[in-house]
């Protein structure tokens, strides 16, 4: 479908912009669809709530927010010049190195200018005789595309938990995937953490560090292991840059991470 600047449609006087795809997030995925769809020669344009790109990465502030993928592995593949031109500092990355490497990569390959920011779907609709989506924003206007593309992930809603009585408390509360960006100093006070998952296993230490005391309710336990996170080395970096074709291979082949043991991985996959 060749797309045009707008369709023979209009809502009102003002013509209906036509896409070939309509991407919603801006996150990791969102970014990776808006680059291949691009040089597949298509017109696509991307939907992102937020005022920057990131998805995950922008919304989760929350304190010790990181990665639990080697930074290496969290990294796209698309260009032999991006494992060059970006270093990653740590074995697994803090949540400001990702958010800044997403950013790195939206203005490097130019993708930011097919972006609209704070901007939110309201609606979508097919239109099957047309073979078209319509969708609309909390703008208040409306675009048209031949593919509808969802980039939100399993993250982007953060779930409230349900606990009678809740209304009631007078205190600041805060959810880890609306942290406030400025961020939050405990210093000298009393916290209540409800939940021991991933980002809670990463922010209690850190909030304890700073509060007069933690209490944390935890319905059913988490299994967790040491990350040994550590500096990554030039070493490392120039042999995940040497090997990087037969990593993707097997990546692809085994559906699995090997990078720290792919023997084990192999056997595994077989």
């Amino acid at each position: 479908m060749a797309a045009t600047d707008a369709s023979n449609t209009t809502a009102g006087d003002t013509p209906i912009p036509e896409y070939d795809a309509i991407v919603i997030g801006a996150g990791m995925s969102g970014i990776y669809q808006l680059y291949r769809l691009r040089e597949l020669g298509m017109r696509v344009r991307v939907l992102e709530a937020g005022s920057n790109v990131g998805g995950t990465w922008y919304w989760n502030r929350y304190p010790g927010c990181r990665c639990d993928i080697p930074s290496l592995s969290y990294s796209y593949a698309w260009s032999e010049e991006l494992l060059h031109t970006w270093r990653w500092t740590e074995k697994y990355a803090t949540q400001p190195e990702i958010l800044a490497y997403a950013r790195f990569v939206a203005e490097t390959y130019d993708l930011r200018p097919l972006i609209a920011f704070e901007t939110a779907v309201q609606t979508a609709s097919f239109d099957a005789a047309a073979n078209l989506w319509t969708i609309a924003t909390d703008r208040g206007d409306s675009i048209r595309a031949r593919f509808l593309i969802m980039a939100t992930g399993c993250l982007s809603m953060p779930r409230e938990p349900d606990i009678a009585g809740a209304d009631r408390f007078e205190g600041p509360t805060y959810h880890t995937g609306r942290w406030p960006h400025a961020g939050v100093d405990f210093t000298g006070q009393r916290v209540a953490v409800i939940g021991t998952g991933s980002s809670a296993i990463q922010s209690i230490p850190i909030i304890a560090a700073q509060a007069a005391h933690v209490t944390v309710f935890q319905r059913t336990p988490n299994f967790s292991v040491p990350a040994n996170n550590r500096p990554l080395t030039d070493e490392e970096r120039g042999a995940w840059i040497e090997n990087h074709a037969n990593y993707l291979r097997m990546l692809r082949g085994t559906g699995m991470d090997v990078t720290e043991a792919p023997g084990a991985a192999q056997r595994a996959a077989a």
